[in-house]
């Protein structure tokens, strides 16, 4: 439930991100935000869809508003929403890399609780994503911060059975719940050079090789936590690339 100052259905604002819409009877949405102070949250957007409404077009996904509600129950409604800047034009490749982006948050965050850490580093990724040369890296950072503030941060310097320090010209399997043991032989999704993940450590992603072991270890690290689900920019990504080539 979102904070209130006296629990009287009180008018609120604050600037939060919108991450996805999605229809609410005939003509309402819900708007799924994520803000610094309240993290995670939805409002009911009353009457949005109609033709005329002073909404049309402001709910879009990566634009960071400045919201108002009322309400008393779980759902509050929207009372206004105002544009903080420009929201980022996100297009091609890296429109689905946002995408990503919201996913992780609305999956993997709990709803109306705050993560300050994790918002400065969306906001900075999506920022990152306009015009980077390797969109790719915005995304690893934000994945190995995530990891973090959700405690699930790993030991990319010390190995978790023997507790020996990481050497780069060796070999490391990686264990859900424990983390990278000394291993030559395993699943080879699951195998990483050590010199990787002392790159890891250090949070430096500054060549191809790295960045690809960054994205197999991500996969492998949030996967327990999302579960069964099926991220929707995932498809339409690999979707896009096989229209691509037909």
């Amino acid at each position: 439930m979102l904070p209130h100052a006296r629990d009287r259905g009180d008018h609120h604002s604050v600037a939060a991100f919108v991450l996805h819409t999605r229809p609410y009877r005939e003509t309402s949405q819900l708007v799924d935000l994520f803000s610094a102070e309240l993290g995670r949250f939805t409002l009911v957007a009353k009457g949005s869809r109609a033709a005329r409404s002073p909404l049309k077009g402001v709910l879009q996904p990566f634009s960071c508003l400045s919201v108002s509600w009322r309400g008393r129950g779980d759902l509050k409604t929207l009372t206004k929403a105002e544009t903080v800047g420009f929201g980022p034009r996100l297009t091609g490749d890296r429109l689905f890399y946002g995408l990503y982006l919201n996913e992780l948050v609305y999956y993997l965050l709990e709803a109306n609780t705050a993560f300050p850490e994790v918002f400065a580093a969306y906001g900075e990724a999506l920022a990152l994503l306009i015009d980077t040369p390797v969109p790719e890296l915005p995304l690893r950072r934000f994945e190995f911060l995530l990891l973090e503030a959700l405690g699930y941060a790993v030991d990319f310097e010390m190995t978790a059975d023997a507790e020996l320090p990481v050497e780069a010209g060796l070999l490391y399997g990686f264990e859900r719940e424990l983390g990278f043991v000394a291993r030559e032989k395993c699943q080879e999704s699951h195998l990483f050079l050590g010199a990787h993940l002392l790159a890891f450590a250090e949070r430096r992603f500054d060549t191809p090789a790295i960045l690809q072991a960054a994205k197999r270890f991500s996969r492998l690290a949030l996967q327990p936590y999302l579960g069964q689900r099926r991220l929707r920019s995932r498809e339409l990504f690999i979707k896009r690339k096989v229209s691509s080539k037909e």
